[in-house]
């Protein structure tokens, strides 16, 4: 980036702190946009913006390396008609306004990478999908597919444009997997449902590395998954956690009880009960090489560094 800032739209969450620590490592400068920002800190710089209408926040796009399009409400909500409506514009409307800030900077970034989700191609059972696959059906799928509209609609000829679909991140600093972690502690970790759906893990290493490459490579263009090569059944990975964590077998939770805890908690139990074989087939053609392939292994690191940390 030749010491470019990086800007993290909506980068004050979980996977915006993973890459704003790497990209620092590195002595680049970054700067997040936030609707709460907080005061700036050595090389990470906070800026105000609201996802959807132009503003101050826009100057520092011009003369900036690279743009990451973090923004979007949670789907782990309640799947209410507002809920839904907020979790469609929050992203669409962040990839729009990003957009118009790019056409209309002196000096645009040179790349601009765009998250989606996999949730995009459905529930494909047990039927492997890739960049070519095409969407499935339901609420995820229609969210995911207008939002990548947006990023296509985008006319900037001179910025690479990326957009990696991520799959579920493990790391037990935030996410997903901290709450399955304490769960399978506490003795709660059998597998959802039939245990049959799967899931498209990737160590959070490793998903750090996809974004590093995608704003540093120039081959890098287009649509990626951005999950690991090997994807896991609920049933393999509840086995898997288990283990890591050195907790014996634990009763499978019946998809009533689990539909009953996610109105409880007030989510929504797809997220459990469905899923999707993805595999990165554009990723391993350009031969990139992760550095946990494997899930049980990728387990073990995750779960050593949280014990070094003093945080277990």
């Amino acid at each position: 980036m030749s010491g470019r800032p990086v800007i993290l739209a909506g980068g004050s969450g979980f996977l915006g702190t993973l890459l704003a620590h790497e990209l620092t490592a590195r002595e680049c400068p970054v700067i997040i946009l936030s609707r709460r920002p907080c005061p700036s800190n050595g090389l990470i710089q906070q800026t105000g913006w609201d996802g959807r209408s132009l503003g101050p926040w826009t100057d520092c796009l011009n003369g900036a390396g690279a743009v990451i399009n973090l923004t979007g409400r949670s789907v782990n909500c309640r799947p209410t008609q507002a809920n839904r409506r907020e979790i469609i514009d929050s992203r669409v409307n962040s990839v729009k306004i990003l957009g118009e800030a790019i056409r209309r900077s002196p000096q645009p970034p040179y790349v601009f990478v765009q998250t989606g989700g996999e949730a995009i191609y459905g529930d494909y059972g047990d039927v492997s999908c890739d960049e070519n696959s095409p969407p499935g059906e339901g609420f995820l799928v229609e969210t995911c597919r207008l939002w990548e509209e947006a990023f296509d609609d985008l006319t900037a000829p001179t910025v690479r444009k990326v957009l990696l679909r991520i799959g579920f991140v493990l790391d037990p600093r935030g996410g997903a997997m901290r709450t399955l972690a304490r769960l399978t502690k506490w003795g709660l970790g059998g597998s959802a449902g039939n245990g049959r759906q799967w899931i498209n893990w990737i160590h959070s290493a490793d998903v750090v590395r996809i974004f590093l490459s995608s704003i540093e490579r120039d081959h890098f263009q287009g649509l990626y998954n951005a999950s690991g090569p090997n994807p896991a059944t609920n049933n393999d990975f509840m086995r898997a956690l288990r283990s890591a964590l050195r907790r014996p077998w634990s009763p499978p939770t019946p998809a009533w009880a689990v539909r009953l805890g996610a109105r409880l908690m007030g989510t929504d139990p797809r997220l459990v009960l469905t899923g999707r074989r993805c595999l990165p087939k554009r990723l391993l053609e350009q031969d990139f090489q992760f550095a946990f392939p494997e899930l049980p292994a990728a387990l073990v690191d995750l779960l050593s560094r949280r014990t070094k940390a003093g945080t277990a």
